[in-house]
């Protein structure tokens, strides 16, 4: 079975126990501490996710460092997913917990890649205009690539809007040599 789908339904079971606690929210919060944590220390990563490592000392360890910071929700979790042998999919678990998230709040990523940093009143409108445009709350995902020139491209799911002078320019090419053929 893949990891994405280990991970989606331990994901899904974990979601259902928080709605059940009423714990949503701050199982979400502690997701996003979680992988924030794992991101800054590739140790840490590197350890949950060893298979040599023994289940009593990668639960110690989670403990010692998330104890009194997360949900207890969150705690028990972490060993459970420990004890069974689960550790190395615990980042893609935490991940999709988040989408099913988001899912179930009505929560769409849009990344936007523009060629400078977007003012706040760029990014407020652009957000506004996604907002209407799709029904949803979104979250603005933002990167910077000098190589576009000008402009910006918007990817929200599976949809793409390319405005940038780059890609104009690489129409125009495609234009004259289709022309002059």
């Amino acid at each position: 079975m893949s990891e994405l789908t280990v991970a989606s339904r331990y994901a899904k079971s974990l979601i259902d126990l928080a709605e059940e606690q009423n714990a949503v929210d701050a199982v979400k919060t502690d997701m996003d501490f979680f992988l924030q944590t794992l991101k800054q220390n590739a140790e840490l990563s590197a350890v949950v996710a060893n298979p040599i490592i023994s289940h009593s000392k990668k639960t110690g360890i989670l403990s010692a460092l998330f104890g009194g910071k997360v949900n207890a929700l969150t705690i028990a979790f972490f060993n459970i997913m420990v004890n069974k042998g689960r550790g190395e999919v615990l980042r893609a678990t935490a991940n999709e917990y988040i989408n099913q998230y988001n899912v179930k709040r009505n929560i769409l990523k849009a990344r936007v890649t523009s060629a400078t940093p977007l003012s706040a009143a760029n990014r407020q409108a652009l957000t506004q205009e996604v907002e209407q445009a799709t029904g949803s709350k979104v979250i603005l995902v933002e990167k910077v690539d000098p190589e576009l020139i000008g402009g910006f491209v918007l990817a929200v799911g599976d949809r793409q809007v390319d405005t940038s002078i780059a890609a104009d320019l690489k129409r125009l090419k495609k234009d004259f040599a289709q022309k002059t053929v």
